[in-house]
């Protein structure tokens, strides 16, 4: 498949150009002009590299690529992090908060899924642009089963704050770096929030607003999206994928 056809249909599906990011995001690292193999990871690590090399990539898609803030010199580190995009004819295109908040791709509708969470509306809001779901449980469901079933998807969460309610009815779902969006949340009517981290500033807010929260890691929570994409690009394109995890210790 043509590099370009496949840029374009990335940032018309992602809607990359309508999204205010903390720096450019879609194509990052120009490469070869024609893709026949994808790899998909969430970062734009060495480890990254290795394995859509191995694999026989074309195209690395990530969450997280290597522009955040202003212009860097291609130098040092990140110089040789890119010369190894650049000699290898590896092309490396970027989703951040696009891929958190694509309504069927992205990270916080795939942790629905997971959690069996039907969402009902978006919140937390980015220069524009809300990137968590507001969701609500398809049955009856209590905090420790939802719990459980991110165990059971994911992984043990990291953290558990169990100050809200046993019965949960209505859940702020937002991946990665999303604790300060707790207040927002409980303003919203929910009880729950699911997200990867927390932050020591923020470690007491969920006794005292009375929030359950699920902590389940930043890089775990933000496994899903990439792969959603993926086998959406498997199914559209017939492209063969490959998932490079690189678990990051928090």
């Amino acid at each position: 498949m043509q590099r370009d056809i496949l840029v374009k249909y990335l940032n018309e599906l992602l809607h990359i150009d309508e999204i205010t990011d903390y720096g450019p995001q879609g194509l990052q690292i120009e490469g070869s002009e024609e893709i026949g193999r994808l790899a998909v990871s969430v970062d734009a690590a060495h480890a990254a590299i290795d394995g859509a090399l191995a694999a026989g990539a074309d195209m690395l898609i990530v969450h997280h690529g290597i522009f955040w803030g202003p212009p860097k010199r291609i130098a040092g580190a990140f110089g040789r992090k890119v010369r190894r995009f650049v000699q290898a004819d590896l092309n490396l295109y970027a989703a951040h908060l696009a891929l958190d908040a694509h309504p069927e791709l992205g990270n916080n509708a795939e942790l629905c899924r997971l959690l069996d969470l039907a969402p009902c509306e978006t919140y937390y809001n980015y220069k524009g642009t809300d990137v968590g779901l507001i969701a609500e449980p398809r049955s009856a469901t209590t905090f420790d089963e939802l719990v459980r079933r991110f165990s059971r998807g994911l992984q043990p969460p990291l953290r558990v704050d169990s100050f809200g309610p046993k019965e949960v009815r209505r859940v702020a779902v937002c991946s990665g770096s999303a604790i300060r969006s707790l207040e927002e949340a409980q303003s919203r009517g929910c009880d729950t929030l699911v997200t990867g981290e927390t932050d020591y500033t923020m470690v007491h807010m969920p006794e005292e607003l009375g929030m359950n929260v699920i902590y389940g890691g930043h890089y775990a929570t933000e496994t899903l999206g990439v792969q959603a994409l993926a086998r959406h690009l498997e199914q559209e394109f017939g492209l063969p994928w490959l998932f490079v995890d690189v678990p990051v210790a928090q």
